[in-house]
């Protein structure tokens, strides 16, 4: 009896199942790791004023969206898109969205509104403190 090389097809059925396992995730990963989504400590993201009332910023390199509701009134969330963990890098009126596999979220809620992803983005604690935005937990 002898042994034969394994067909195309079984190889290429391994290699989607890693991806699947998990084993392929590092790939969208900014880091190649599996940095946090959120911030574990507090994050100065400069002036609160960058941002209008009704606008939204990312700011890709602390990985968080932050939009201005009202005047003194602020919503932030991860900007790591909860399907694949690329960061989050573009803005279309009240979406933020993915140009990794194309998922869209709601700015003001974090919502899903086009996946793959089918989790929303997760909420970060924001807020003012000497007319700076300040992201994550209270030091």
């Amino acid at each position: 009896m002898s042994s034969q090389p394994p067909a195309r097809r079984t190889v290429l059925r391994g290699a989607a199942l890693a991806s699947v396992a998990g084993l392929g995730v590092a790939a969208c990963s900014p880091d190649g790791g599996q940095a946090s989504a959120v911030p574990t400590a507090p994050v100065d993201l400069g002036s609160a004023e960058e941002i209008p009332v009704g606008g939204t910023k990312v700011y890709r390199e602390d990985r968080v969206l932050v939009t201005r509701v009202a005047k003194d009134e602020y919503k932030a969330f991860s900007a790591v898109c909860t399907h694949r963990q690329c960061v989050l890098n573009g803005l279309r009126d009240d979406e933020a969205t993915c140009s990794c596999h194309g998922s869209a979220f709601d700015v003001r809620t974090g919502e899903v509104r086009q996946g793959p992803a089918t989790q929303a983005l997760p909420a970060v604690p924001v807020r003012t403190k000497g007319g700076k935005l300040v992201v994550g937990p209270e030091a």
